[in-house]
């Protein structure tokens, strides 16, 4: 998870805030000494943690702050509305030209993800009803034409090219023409980079922005690259005047500080952060709910709207039905897996959900595709009959499914019995709701069950 030191740390701070009753000044000058440890391990700019902390530290100390019945939730609320400002504050939207297309220029140094990004990008658009047109401008790199080719297959989206013999602005121009005569409302153009800031580079992209004027620039940095993106991040926006930036590989090992510290240093706004390898895990960057993540309160907004854009909304009510009435299956169970897939990795979910990501428990959960992979080997190990009547799978059906696949006798014993208690307390859950329940009833008995409850098959 991106931040997973910084929102450790944070959080640790913060729950010993939580458990005064008064605060001190001493209190919050402490919590403040290891707030900026924090942050600066986490490889933000120096004087953007320093302006931070007076920020923070300035409101905390109030009387209104020190007199208030939870002090401690106060000074987080601060630190919650401090780190939204540091990150821009609200969500800046991608522009729009007045007349169709709109032009978006993606720049960044090799090696950052340009291309892919060009084509998450281009599907993002895609949801939201549009065309984009990408074209391919980078005719140094290797493969780089072939790769934004293959990514427009891949999206079914038209990629314009020229080959690589053609001029890079020759190539946007006529780019740009291509998409006015084929009706395409976006042009996405994927630039050369180079492995280090240079003046060649700068004057090229100069020249491709001086003959399409474009609505944006995207500068596409990796964040595993720490300051140093912030300082690629200054270096191009003094040459092309950036409207805009996009975090690559934030969901990767990464420490955190160019996406806090990218906004406050160069005054351009992060639009989007991509948060994995697939072509859809691209999403527009909300700095009210990065704040939200990072100190542990997760990021409901964020995992609804995945939901509704994933999730087929017919077949989610005739599962609830099945539920109700205790007729889920094996069948109905891999297509709920297959639907949870579509929401992107467990551990990315779960941090999205308050609380979740900083419980203990919750942290050593470790749910990847290979674990995924066995539960599904050992349902479609199963015969029909067996799916859809889990009841019937006696000692010697377990022991084909074993052998079927590829797993032990123990892990499809455990399948089954965690099967068979999550439908018992679905049917349950169910009663209590019913006419003789009530909501009063059903919260009640949802916590006695909840006492035992364990990670669905771990």
């Amino acid at each position: 998870m991106a931040f997973e030191g910084l929102s450790t740390r944070l959080q640790n701070v913060f729950s010993k805030l939580r458990g005064k009753g008064k605060v001190s000044e001493d209190d919050v000058a402490q919590a403040m000494r290891e707030v900026r440890l924090a942050l600066l391990e986490a490889d933000v700019n120096f004087k953007v943690v320093k302006d931070f902390i007076a920020k923070v530290k300035e409101k905390s100390v109030g009387k209104e702050v020190m007199d208030s019945f939870t002090p401690g939730m106060v000074i987080i609320d601060i630190v919650n509305k401090e780190l939204t400002e540091l990150m821009g504050g609200s969500q800046a939207k991608l522009a729009k030209a007045n007349k169709p297309p709109t032009v978006i220029m993606m720049v960044g140094l090799q090696g950052a993800g340009k291309t892919t990004t060009s084509g998450k990008l281009a599907k993002l658009l895609q949801k939201q009803n549009h065309r984009p047109l990408l074209v391919a401008g980078d005719i140094y790199r290797p493969a780089a034409i072939k790769q934004l080719q293959i990514l427009g297959e891949q999206i079914n989206a038209p990629v314009f090219t020229m080959g690589d013999q053609t001029s890079p602005v020759e190539i946007a121009k006529q780019g740009l023409q291509h998409a006015k005569d084929n009706g395409n409302d976006y042009v996405i153009i994927d630039t050369a980079g180079r492995l280090h800031v240079d003046e060649e580079l700068m004057e090229e992209l100069r020249q491709i922005h001086a003959n399409v004027k474009p609505d944006e620039v995207l500068l596409v940095v990796d964040s595993m690259t720490g300051q140093d993106a912030v300082n690629v991040a200054e270096h191009f926006n003094s040459s092309l005047e950036l409207t805009g930036v996009v975090l690559t590989k934030l969901d990767g090992d990464t420490r955190g500080g160019a996406a806090l510290s990218v906004k406050a240093v160069t005054g351009c706004p992060i639009k989007f952060a991509t948060l994995g390898e697939k072509l859809d895990a691209m999403e527009p960057f909300h700095p009210e709910r990065m704040a939200s993540r990072i100190l542990g309160m997760g990021d409901m907004l964020s995992l609804i709207e995945k939901a509704q854009s994933n999730i087929d909304a017919d077949k989610a009510k005739e599962m609830e039905r099945k539920m109700r009435n205790a007729e889920f299956t094996f069948e109905d169970f891999l297509e709920q897996m297959d639907q949870v897939k579509k929401l992107g990795p467990i551990d990315q979910i779960l941090d999205m959900i308050p609380g979740m990501g900083n419980m203990k428990q919750m942290k050593d959960i470790k749910v990847d595709d290979k674990q995924m992979g066995r539960i599904e080997a050992i349902v479609h190990s199963m015969t029909t009959q067996e799916k859809q009547n889990p009841d019937m799978i006696n000692h010697s059906r377990r022991k084909r499914i074993a052998v079927g696949s590829g797993t032990s006798l123990a892990e499809v014993n455990r399948l089954i019995k965690q099967f068979d208690e999550m439908r018992r307390m679905m049917k349950q859950f169910s009663d209590m709701m019913g006419p003789k329940g009530g909501k009063n009833k059903a919260m009640k008995q949802l916590k006695s069950m909840g006492k035992g409850m364990k990670f669905p098959f771990r």
